[in-house]
């Protein structure tokens, strides 16, 4: 496989990546098109107002929702706001009533507010596996961001996702930190590509409410550890007080395992078999 950054949004049925900021990524298998986690709002930024920690985006939104073309498919990795956010999801699942969204079986009553009472709401935990489509299998992980929460009926509070097809498998493991089966989980999904947060976490944040993710030292162990060969880290430049130096990505793009690919807004990255 090779990955190569190209300016522009993936054009229909091209096989690419493309960043939406934070863990936002639009793929398009060259099948079918799936959107991950959109935050494409200041949401955030409004709830915030004012407050230390204010949520202010350090990077603009790559495209509207009402400009996003129609996805086949919507994941969602867990419900904090820059990942299942009401003023993205609300408005494509107007748009397009009949668009599927998977959702964390755990928050479905938080799903319905955020997504809209009548969306196409589809509700997975962890260790189940879908083919909503010809062609596209997800698997469905669980993830530990900082904790391996479930609720009283044991489903897991925070997902990962393996989207699967006959040429290639990417790993989406949403908000997450190391944590006991994660190893033997990713790799019986065996992943071509690993879509990984590296803004890592701190005693700080914690006792801030904000909980943290892989290091980028950790998610480089995990692709190494799996055998996965690439890396696009994300979950940084998005929020100045939970972020890290993108200078240290830069540096690790040079390690020969696995090999990493900094995504950069407002550039696909086609990928190319």
């Amino acid at each position: 496989m090779r990955i190569s950054g190209q300016p522009g949004f993936p054009a229909h049925g091209e096989r690419a990546l493309f960043w939406l900021g934070q863990a936002g990524f639009w793929l398009d298998t060259g099948d079918h098109r799936v959107l991950i986690d959109p935050y494409l709002s200041d949401s955030l930024a409004k709830k915030y107002a004012g407050q230390a920690n204010d949520h202010q985006r350090m990077m603009p939104p790559p495209v509207s929702p009402e400009a996003l073309p129609k996805p086949d498919l919507v994941l969602i990795t867990h419900a904090h706001t820059d990942h299942m956010d009401p003023e993205t999801l609300g408005p494509l699942a107007q748009r397009f009533p009949d668009l599927p969204f998977m959702v964390p079986k755990a928050k479905l009553d938080l799903a319905r507010d955020r997504v809209g009472d009548s969306a196409n709401l589809i509700t997975v935990s962890d260790s189940q596996t879908f083919s909503p489509l010809p062609g596209l299998t997800v698997h469905v992980l669980p993830a530990a961001h900082e904790t391996l929460e479930r609720d009283s009926e044991g489903n897991a509070v925070f997902l990962g996702y393996g989207v699967q097809t006959d040429v290639m498998t990417i790993y989406h493991s949403g908000d997450s930190t190391p944590f006991d089966g994660l190893t033997e989980a990713v790799r019986r999904l065996a992943p071509d590509i690993a879509l990984l947060p590296v803004n890592g976490r701190d005693a700080t944040r914690l006792a801030a409410g904000i909980p943290g993710n892989f290091t980028l030292e950790e998610a480089m162990s995990l692709c190494q550890d799996t055998d996965i060969a690439w890396m696009i880290p994300h979950h940084f430049g998005m929020f100045a007080f939970n972020t890290l130096d993108e200078k240290i990505i830069d540096e690790a793009e040079t390690a020969q395992k696995p090999k990493i690919v900094k995504p950069v807004i407002g550039e696909r990255l086609k990928l190319e078999l």
